[in-house]
Parts: C-alpha cells; structure tokens; sequence
C-alpha cells in the first residue's frame, strides 16, 4: 500500500491517528449498517416472491374465467356488461423510511359502492368470478409494485455501502496505517540520530 505524501512529523501523525480511528468506526458503523440492510432486503424479497406468485396465479385464473365466460355467453353480452367501469381507485404515493431510506407507500383509495359494472342476472357466474378475482389482482399488483420499488432502492443502498466499505477496508485504512507507521520509523530515525549527535558532543566535551 503507497505512503500518503506527508511531512513525518509528530503533528502529523497525531492527525493521522485521528482520521483512522474515525475511519475504523465509520468502517464499522457502515458494515453493520450494510448487514442490517441486507436482512431487511432478504425479508422484502421473500414477501415479493410470495405477492408476485399470488398475483400471477390469482390473474391465471381470473383470465380464464373470462375466456370461459366469453365461451358460455354471447361476446357481445360480455362486452356491454364490462364497457362502463362501476368503480375507480385512486393512488395516493407517499414515502415510508427504511434503514434511512425513503422508500414508496401508497394509499389506496376505493370509491366504488359495487364491485359489478352489469346487473348480475344477465351475466354468468363465470365472469363474475372473474371481475372478483380482477379486482383483488389490482390491489396485489399495487403492492406489488410497491414492494418490488422498495427491494430494488434497497439493493443499490446496499450496493453503495458495499463500495464505501470496501473503500475503507481495502484502501484508506490501510493506507492510513501505512503512513502511521511510515511516520513513526522516521521519527525513531530522526531521534536515533539526534542521540548519537548528543553523545558525540558529549564526548568531544569531554575530551
């Protein structure tokens, strides 16, 4: 590791060791930052995995309730019954913090008073089994948009400190070091001498 080009003096080494004992602790702090933040992320992506394959099977099965309806029921009968939503959602995207990290939350807002856009005698069960299981997807699919948002925030936080500890660990602690110890050899040097140089006066006085 390359020594830091700096004057070896006492002062100089005071305020290297101050840098390095604040770099250790920063070094620490981060590291248990980054394995907090990693249990973290490993619980939201096992709740993502456990929301993306619900809403897959739950739209699978919606889907193929309304191409049994379409085959039961005249396709245009169909089409008249779903042509005018009953409903609508509104989004509302706020923020929610994670390890220090603002992550979205968002609010979901139904103002519907029937779940059915048709009269429930002109349609088969079929397609009401399927605008049931459509309209629990919607939600899974928000909070599946929101879990996912969050796991991918996480994992470049976690990418980032990645670095910063590697930067700690692998080059500025031990090129601190390095220069410390660069610092005090030529300190010893320096005073080896200046004892050398006392005891030869000593002895030139002397003699």
């Amino acid at each position: 590791m390359a020594v830091m080009n700096v004057n070896p003096t006492r002062m100089e080494m005071k305020r290297l060791q101050a840098r390095l004992k604040t770099a250790t602790r920063g070094h620490k702090l981060l590291k248990d930052k980054t394995d907090e933040m990693i249990r973290r992320f490993v619980t939201l992506a096992e709740q993502n995995k456990q929301l993306r394959e619900e809403t897959e099977r739950d739209l699978a099965e919606a889907l193929v309730n309304f191409t049994l309806a379409r085959s039961v029921t005249d396709g245009r009968v169909v089409d008249e019954a779903i042509m005018m939503p009953s409903r609508t959602v509104k989004l509302t995207c706020a923020e929610r913090k994670v390890m220090g990290i603002d992550v979205p939350a968002i609010k979901i807002e139904d103002n519907a008073d029937e779940l059915y856009p048709y009269s429930l005698t002109g349609a088969s069960s079929q397609l009401d089994e399927s605008i049931r299981g459509l309209n629990s997807v919607l939600y899974k699919l928000i909070k599946l948009a929101e879990t996912e948002k969050a796991c991918n925030m996480l994992a470049d936080e976690i990418e980032k400190n990645n670095r910063r500890v590697n930067a700690l660990e692998n080059i500025m602690i031990p090129q601190l070091t390095e220069t410390i110890k660069y610092i005090k050899m030529k300190l010893d040097e320096s005073e080896r001498s200046a004892t050398v140089r006392l005891m030869k006066v000593k002895d030139i006085i002397n003699k």
